[in-house]
């Protein structure tokens, strides 16, 4: 049996395989963050996966990086969530909800406050406008208030989760949003106590862990990172020293698992595997082809990593498991014009193999 398709079992986590979803953005929202009905069509779908990690969800209006994207911060939200992690759950699956604040990220186009978004510091970042194109503002930079009000919105957001059926959460620290902001080079010119040396550049993502593991448990959280990962203008010269210290002062906390994107420029599994003694789910494709089957059982074989998460593919083949499983044909094909629309075209119609099969010969 391919080890991808053992269970995996830890002190926080029991999981059917070890195969899981990673957060893809979708924008299907209202435009008051609460999640569309078909949301809880799409991740029934993919229930099959090990673990389910859900699109990046603002965790307060602040942090709203863009249209459409939702939210965890109002009743209305917790309660459509609720109906997402319940039909995950009824299909046997498991599902962590991804807190992603947008830090730096936004146009007051597209935020629902009409504000100007603050990051660490005052460096424009990418724009995700509801109508049409904008040019990048000039974020503020997060005064000491603005960082205590927003690991107060990730508590709040978390304990929601909870509330809403998720198995727990996962903080956003990877691809450019604020946790990352905080630690690379061109989005964190800070010279107080929140930049500057590397334990500054630390204390923000290290406050942020510890408070939300203090809310719901630090079996109940996991940590994105995505150490070198250049995507919508990030730099980091030098990235081992930033994130060795940082897991250094992470590895003890008895986290749920760090999620861990590798990079061609920074091999950040064979680095930092040694150094996490917790469960690691690694993410070998970003930036590159769709993991294959056959790159994450080597990944598993090396043991750099205890699960691994596939992104693209999941897209549109909702039983991905299962046609690993059955060595199937896989459907490579994702209609590009509706990745991003709001109904199910390009999100809940990609069929399961069964549902290709005849009805006559179909398994029961």
């Amino acid at each position: 049996m391919m080890k991808l398709l053992t269970p995996f079992t830890s002190a926080d986590l029991t999981l059917s395989n070890r195969i899981v979803m990673a957060p893809m953005t979708r924008f299907c929202a209202e435009e008051d963050g609460t999640p569309l009905p078909i949301v809880a069509d799409y991740y029934r779908q993919r229930a099959s996966a090990g673990l389910i990690v859900t699109e990046g969800i603002w965790p307060g209006l602040r942090g709203q990086s863009g249209w459409r994207i939702p939210g965890l911060e109002a009743e209305r939200h917790v309660s459509a969530w609720k109906h997402v992690t319940e039909a995950v759950h009824d299909a046997g699956g498991r599902i962590f909800a991804q807190l992603m604040h947008g830090g730096r990220q936004g146009h007051p186009r597209s935020r629902i406050l009409g504000d100007i978004p603050a990051g660490p510091s005052a460096v424009p970042g990418p724009v995700h406008v509801k109508d049409g194109k904008a040019d990048p503002v000039i974020p503020r930079a997060m005064t000491h208030d603005d960082i205590r009000t927003a690991i107060a919105d990730h508590v709040a957001a978390a304990r929601n989760a909870i509330r809403a059926g998720f198995d727990g959460v996962e903080l956003h620290g990877a691809n450019s949003y604020l946790i990352h902001q905080f630690l690379a080079d061109n989005t964190n010119l800070r010279t107080d106590a929140y930049g500057g040396d590397i334990p500054g550049r630390i204390r923000f993502p290290l406050e942020l862990v510890q408070a939300v593991a203090d809310g719901v448990g630090a079996g109940r959280l996991g940590l994105r990172l995505s150490p070198g990962n250049p995507q919508f203008g990030m730099e980091e010269a030098d990235p081992a020293p930033v994130y060795r210290a940082l897991l250094a002062r992470l590895d003890g906390l008895g986290l749920a698992y760090l999620h861990l994107t590798d990079d061609d420029r920074y091999p950040a599994l064979a680095d930092l595997r040694p150094r996490w003694h917790g469960t690691l789910i690694a993410n070998v494709g970003e930036n590159r082809a769709p993991t294959t089957r056959a790159a994450g059982e080597a990944v598993l074989a090396s043991g750099r990593a205890d699960l691994v998460s596939y992104g693209r593919l999941f897209i549109s083949n909702p039983d991905l498991p299962h046609r690993f499983a059955g060595g199937l044909p896989l459907n490579t094909h994702i209609d590009q014009p509706e990745l991003y629309g709001h109904g199910a075209a390009g999100y809940t119609h990609y069929p399961a193999w069964k549902e290709l099969q005849p009805v006559a010969t179909r398994q029961p």
